[in-house]
């Protein structure tokens, strides 16, 4: 039977998205199942399309919550080591990803449909990452203008990114790479310093 006046429609998104993300961290994205979550928390499978209006925005409210709890990791790290903040954010992104592999990977296994357009409020959330990488790199090159730092720090995300995959995925494993950590570090540094070394005042 559905609880279905237990919840205020607020409690019961913010239950959905709990359960929900559970359930994506324990089975990944190609065996998640919203009548499993609905099961699991007692309503029916068209209450959760009734709160979120469709599949795909359920998972991708399930997907932002990864976000949150990643930005969330690479504050705390920074927080609590700024003696090179550079190899902390690329440490943090590797770690949060080998320790959440199935609710990383399924921000990148699901694709909104082409006619789904991404809320404003939830890009706004998912910006939250890349404005943290953003504000170091920005610290280490005071010189450099915020469009260039903010491109850059784009590039360095998808480099880093790269490196974590085929790390998580078996390809540098493959290929006999034993320490894509800190290969995926030296690029970034290569690129810092690159940036630095062509680096001309602000005005």
């Amino acid at each position: 039977m559905g609880r279905r006046s237990d919840h205020s429609r607020d409690e019961l998104r913010r239950l959905i998205i709990e359960e929900g993300h559970r359930h994506m961290a324990e089975v990944g994205f190609a065996r998640f199942s919203a009548r499993e979550v609905a099961k699991r928390i007692g309503y029916t499978i068209g209450t959760l399309y009734n709160v979120f209006g469709s599949y795909d925005r359920m998972v991708l409210a399930i997907n932002t919550r990864t976000f949150a709890l990643w930005a969330e990791h690479l504050r705390r790290l920074l927080a609590e080591t700024r003696e090179d903040p550079i190899r902390t954010l690329v440490e943090a992104y590797f770690s949060f990803a080998r320790d959440n592999r199935n609710a990383w990977m399924a921000i990148y296994d699901h694709r909104l449909p082409p006619d789904v357009p991404m809320p404003d409020e939830e890009a706004a959330q998912r910006g939250v990452l890349t404005e943290i990488v953003t504000r170091e790199v920005a610290a280490v090159l005071p010189e450099v203008s915020a469009e260039t730092v903010a491109g850059l720090a784009r590039s360095l995300i998808a480099t880093v990114h790269g490196h974590c995959l085929f790390a998580l995925n078996g390809t540098f494993a493959l290929m006999g790479e034993e320490h894509p950590l800190d290969m995926a570090l030296a690029r970034v540094r290569e690129s810092i310093a690159a940036a630095q070394g062509t680096a001309a005042p602000t005005a």
